[in-house]
């Protein structure tokens, strides 16, 4: 049977006994310097089992058995989004480690007598090429639609400007600092990204241009005053860090709005910033730096996407790459 997403928790009171686990798992793997990204990603991945629990009646994380947790495996494989698509496996993947690693932890402490997740398998690994990038007219066409007299619309604007200029991940954007952006230098430091490793990535003029703008005119009107300000760049309306549902879910909306027919979101714009640098003739190390990528490996599937000096050699060296006008002269003079 085919599970649909949905965020509804069949009881009110479900999920309390693993929201106290997990609060304090959380708090864990903050003490261990994890990422604010890595911590919202493990809690979100976390929430899937706790719903999923929860319609089986289970609200205690001692109650779970390896059995329910092949069940949940099995509900990951099953499941598909609004879109109708099913769950990537890299998705399904990231949900099973948090679980492992939960389970882990659990064990370390005392809070389960045997780890039900010892056993837990992931799917097989996918070898699959990024999606369809986006050209540079369609990266434009994304970038004017917000409306920057607005200050939100100066604020998604400066979002977009960001991510295209550093091909940076959506959980590295909602962690950015104001203390992590240098104008002198043209850079923007990013701390404890994926993998827990901090980098640099340049940021272009046009980039630094928008951030600046929204920085100076629209994030003070949203930040909390004194303390209350934690001092991250990109704020919501409440004055905390913008989420990652949030990131989704408004690029999404831009480039849906564009006009492309290609589907994607953040992550599109970041492969887009990466095949296209690679077409301009980038030496794939440096994209490998900018990507944060700990494996060169990781980074050379973007020259198999990177269709263009490919069309380019095929036009120049093919012998039959052309359409050649038929000759008058020796047209057919059958009737």
């Amino acid at each position: 049977m085919t599970a649909v997403l949905s965020d509804e928790v069949s009881s009110p009171a479900s999920g309390q006994l693993f929201a106290d686990a997990i609060a304090e798992f959380a708090s864990h793997l903050k003490v261990r310097n994890y990422s604010l990204g890595s911590v919202t990603a493990y809690r979100h991945a976390l929430s899937w089992l706790t719903r999923f629990l929860a319609t089986r009646g289970i609200y205690d994380p001692a109650h779970v058995t390896p059995e329910t947790l092949e069940s949940y495996r099995h509900y990951l494989a099953g499941t598909v989004k609004r879109n109708g698509r099913p769950l990537a496996v890299a998705t399904q993947s990231h949900r099973l480690q948090a679980v492992r690693v939960f389970y882990r932890w659990m064990r370390k402490v005392g809070y389960v007598e045997s780890n039900p997740a010892d056993a837990l398998e992931y799917p097989r690994a996918e070898h699959r090429l990024p999606p369809a990038t986006l050209s540079v007219g369609e990266v434009e066409a994304v970038m004017a639609l917000p409306d920057v007299a607005t200050p939100f619309g100066l604020r998604d604007r400066a979002i977009l400007e960001v991510f295209y200029s550093t091909a940076m991940r959506r959980c590295e954007l909602m962690g950015l600092r104001l203390r992590d952006i240098d104008y002198e230098r043209s850079t923007l430091f990013i701390f404890q990204g994926k993998g827990h490793k901090d980098r640099y990535v340049p940021i272009g003029t046009r980039g630094l241009h928008w951030l600046n703008r929204y920085v100076c005119e629209v994030r003070p009107i949203h930040a909390l005053s004194g303390d209350g300000d934690e001092g991250y760049v990109f704020l919501s309306y409440t004055g905390k860090a913008i989420s990652l549902d949030f990131l989704t879910e408004m690029v999404t909306e831009y480039i849906s709005s564009s006009g492309t027919a290609k589907k994607g979101s953040c992550h599109l714009i970041r492969h887009t910033t990466a095949t296209l640098m690679l077409e301009g003739g980038a030496d794939i190390r440096y994209i490998a730096e900018l990507l944060g990528h700990s494996r060169l490996e990781t980074t050379q599937r973007y020259t198999q996407v990177s269709i263009e000096k490919l069309r380019q050699v095929h036009a120049a060296t093919h012998p039959g790459a052309h359409l050649v006008s038929a000759n008058p002269g020796r047209a057919s003079s059958r009737r």
